[in-house]
Order: C-alpha cells, then sequence, then structure tokens
C-alpha cells in the first residue's frame, strides 16, 4: 500500500490517496468469490461450482469489484491513518480513481480530523451556586410513598363513589350511536382521580353506587392519537360493580418495623434523610459541574466539523435505539409513534450533539493547557475496580487490555480537568 496525504482548502480536513497493489486487489477478488461462489447457477455447471473466469465471462468481470474493495479498503485505511498518526472524526469521503482487476486499485479518501478548541477565559469562571437541602416535607413525601406501597385495599358497600377509589366498571363507548373499536370492557378497575381516561370520564363515576348504570358523555381531545375520534363526542354505558378505597397503615414504630430495618419512625425518618441529603450532593456536583462546561463552553474558538457533528448523532441515535430495545421497541417504531423522520430526528439531535463535541474538546484544552497527567499506578488501580464490577477480576486479557486503560486514562484525565475547572470558579 501506497499512502499519500494533502490538506483540503477546509480546515480539519485532510485528503489520502492510497494505492493497493494489483495482487492484493485480486487476491481481495478471490475472496469474495469463494464466499459467494454458492449462489451462481451457471449453465454446465453444478450450483456453486463454476470457477471463477467463468462466472466472470458470464456476469462480467465487474462482478466482484464492489465486495472486493469493500473487502479491502476498512482495513486499508486504519492502517493509512495510523501510519500518518493521524486522529480522524468522520467517515470517509470515498472516490474510485481506478479498480480492475489486474492494475493497482487507486482511490482518495477524505476524512474530518479532530479540531482544537482555543480556550478563553476559564478559570476563575462565575456561576450562580447551586444548593439542595433537605425540608421536612421531602422527608414526609417518602415516608408517604412507604405508606402507600404498604396499603391495602377494601371494599366499600355503605356509600357512592369518591374521588381517590378504585372501581370496578363495566363500559361500552360509542360515536353517533355506533361502538368503537376499543371502546369496550368489563370488569376494569379504574382509580378515579388517576387521569387515565379521557377528560371528565373519571369525574361523572363520582357519585355512583354498586350495581348503578349510567351514561357519561365525554369529548374526544383534538389531539387524541386515533384519528377517527379525535374531537368526537362520545356516550360510555357504565355499569359500577365493586367500589376499594385504599386503607393506610399508621404511622408509628411498628410501621418503620415492617417497612424497614429500623425499630422506630424516628430512625427511619433519619436514614431517608441522610439518603436525601446524599442524592441531593450528588445532584448539587453535577448541576454545578454542567454550569461551570457550559460558561467556559462560552468562550471557547472552535471549527466542528459537519463530519464529526454528523457521527456524533448516529452514536446517539444508537445509544437510544439500544435503551428501546430493552422495552421490546425499535428506532424506527419510536419513530413511528412520534410522528418523525430519521432526518428529522437527526436535526433535533445536532445542537446536543454540538455541546457534547465542544464540551469533550475543551477538556482536552485544558488538560493540555494546565498540563494534566494520570499516572500509570491511578490507571491500573482504576481498571482494577471496573474489572471488580464486571465480574471481569481474574481476566487477565481485560486487565492488560491497551484500549480500555487508554479509555481509561482519557477518563480520568477528563474528570481531573473537570475538578480543577470546579475549583477555579466563583460561586455567586
Amino acid at each position: 500500500m501506497n499512502c499519500k496525504v494533502e490538506k483540503t482548502k477546509n480546515a480539519n480536513e485532510v485528503k489520502f490517496e492510497i494505492t493497493v497493489e494489483a495482487s492484493k486487489f485480486d487476491e481481495a477478488i478471490k475472496k469474495v468469490y469463494f464466499k459467494s461462489a454458492k449462489y451462481f447457477n451457471i449453465p454446465g455447471f453444478r450450483k456453486g461450482k463454476a470457477p471463477l473466469n467463468v462466472v466472470e465471462k458470464y456476469y462480467g468481470k465487474e462482478i466482484f469489484y464492489e465486495d472486493a474493495f469493500n473487502e479491502i479498503v476498512p482495513e486499508t485505511l486504519e492502517e493509512a491513518v495510523k501510519e500518518k498518526k493521524l486522529e480522524v472524526v468522520s467517515r470517509p469521503d470515498i472516490d474510485v480513481k481506478q479498480i480492475e482487476k489486474g492494475k493497482d486499485l487507486i482511490f482518495t479518501a477524505v476524512f474530518s480530523t479532530k479540531p482544537e478548541a482555543k480556550l478563553g477565559k476559564y478559570k476563575g469562571i462565575e456561576i450562580k451556586k447551586i444548593e439542595y437541602t433537605v425540608k421536612d416535607e421531602d422527608i414526609d413525601a417518602k415516608i408517604k410513598e412507604l405508606q402507600d406501597r404498604n396499603s391495602r385495599m377494601v371494599t366499600v358497600d355503605d356509600r357512592a363513589v369518591e374521588k381517590g377509589d378504585t372501581t370496578t366498571i363495566d363500559y361500552e363507548g360509542s360515536v353517533d350511536n355506533v361502538p368503537f373499536e376499543g371502546g369496550k370492557a368489563e370488569g376494569y378497575d379504574l382509580e378515579i382521580g388517576s387521569n387515565t381516561f379521557i377528560p371528565g370520564f373519571e369525574d361523572q363515576i363520582i357519585g355512583m353506587k354498586i350495581d348503578e348504570e349510567r351514561d357519561i358523555k365525554v369529548k374526544f381531545p383534538k389531539e387524541y392519537f386515533s384519528k377517527d375520534l379525535a374531537d368526537k363526542d362520545a356516550v360510555f354505558k357504565v355499569k359500577l360493580h365493586e367500589i376499594k378505597k385504599k386503607e393506610l397503615p399508621k404511622l408509628d414504630d411498628e410501621f418503620a418495623k415492617d417497612v424497614s430495618e429500623f425499630d422506630t419512625l424516628a430512625d427511619l425518618k433519619k436514614d431517608i434523610k441522610e439518603k436525601l441529603e446524599t442524592e441531593n450532593s450528588n445532584k448539587q456536583k453535577y448541576e454545578t459541574e454542567d454550569a461551570v462546561i457550559k460558561a467556559v463552553c462560552e468562550n471557547v474558538e472552535v471549527e466542528i466539523p459537519e463530519g464529526m457533528i454528523e457521527l456524533e448523532v448516529e452514536n446517539m441515535l444508537k445509544d437510544i435505539e439500544t435503551r428501546l430495545s430493552y422495552q421490546g421497541l425499535k428506532l424506527e417504531q419510536y419513530l413511528q409513534i412520534l410522528g418523525k423522520t430519521m432526518e428529522e430526528m437527526k436535526k433535533e439531535y445536532e445542537p446536543q450533539a454540538i455541546e457534547a463535541i465542544k464540551s469533550r474538546l475543551m477538556l482536552e484544552a485544558v488538560i493540555k493547557a494546565e498540563k494534566i497527567e494520570v499516572e500509570t499506578k491511578e490507571v491500573n488501580e482504576k481498571m482494577k475496580e471496573m474489572a471488580k464490577n464486571y465480574g471481569k477480576e481474574n481476566d487477565k486479557e481485560f486487565l492488560k487490555n491497551e484500549n480500555v486503560k487508554t479509555y481509561i486514562k482519557q477518563s480520568m484525565k477528563n474528570e481531573k480537568a473537570l475538578d480543577f475547572l470546579v475549583k477555579n470558579a466563583k460561586m455567586k
């Protein structure tokens, strides 16, 4: 392989001109032929048994060019980037100059390279002091959650429905006296006040008595997901079968023993307070760091290549796709629910991508300016801690993985740079 590199007219962009020896390209053609030979059905030969030269003659000699190119180029580009010690941040824009069996493969690849951020003021940045305190009502809210979780439902048969009750109902909805799909259920449990039904429906259940039947009139919202029902008047025939109310446990020491490892309600409240203080401390730290990053980035000058932004957006969407897969959803389905195209989604994430890139470049510039370093010992200790968390403490390959070490080292440098910025910030 022969590689020439030149700068283009655009900042942070390089152009590779790469020549791959004819013998190597011909080998790639043979390789893809052997991979796909079983699919070729040529008269006079058993399926998949026709020689390479016969397949080329039958389908044209260019039949394997594209696959051979894709076989050889990724590794070739990776090798060229390493050889020239460049940090590329985009997918290559490739232009094929020569591609023919028996001849050198010649192509160009244009890459965006990582830009360098020019720091403005980054020490003594002023930000608003962020503080969170635990109030009595915060503790009471957590106690109320525990109380709700440990409540029990009791049947009520001596009064009508009140707000907060859980009712068991049959219902059937219709528009212009015509029942609609999904508008019927029997033995449905509905908590009054949960706002899970169409606005106005639950309010009209209030006052009903067991075995009572009632016509409930509602109007579907204009933005209702079913266009056939949106903004339509509907009538639901409802029959009430059962009323249940939530019975909360008494808040005393016995309650504390039942729901926790503590013997008294006072000790339970103390533990809740300590946990809330830890949560507040973490929240305060994160928000302070975020405010400092934003403030420092306002003074940073950097030209971010389009290819770098595109790659960042793609990575963000991959993260979303991974999270959706845990819920049994695909990204395409999610886009349909939102009523958006992939291009619209990408456009929405561009500002977030630019912000993330600018923050990383800013931290790298601070690391360089302040000569922030991480000792090998620190990296190894972090590596062991990470291995333990992932259950790989005895995995020698993991512990020696240079890519993981490089990632950890950079993360630790970023943390030190961020700590430096926060310590040197002025809190108003």
